[in-house]
């Protein structure tokens, strides 16, 4: 049987990720307290952040932007859509 945390985002007890997704005390955080599902979704909420910003993962200035807004989207009550967002249609 595979590990379940209480999803903190999702708040619903649901399958663990297996590794923390993300270096030193955030990523223990995580690890403990956000499930596959929520990890999965702050993925896709990322990479809409970065598309839409237009931000670079080298760019230190836009990894600490992206690293505050994991930590809101993840226990803060969310993360913002950037202004002017239209979500495509499926």
């Amino acid at each position: 049987m595979s590990k379940t945390v209480h999803c903190q985002l999702l708040d619903k007890e649901l399958p663990a990720l297996a590794f923390p997704p993300y270096p030193g005390e955030l990523g223990k955080r995580i690890v403990a307290g956000i499930s596959a599902e929520g990890w999965q979704q702050w993925l896709a909420h990322q990479t809409m952040l970065i598309n839409e910003n237009r931000l670079s993962p080298i760019n230190p200035e836009h990894r600490k932007f992206l690293e505050g807004e994991m930590e809101k989207f993840l226990f803060g009550g969310g993360s913002e859509k950037p202004q002017g967002y239209v979500a495509p249609e499926d």
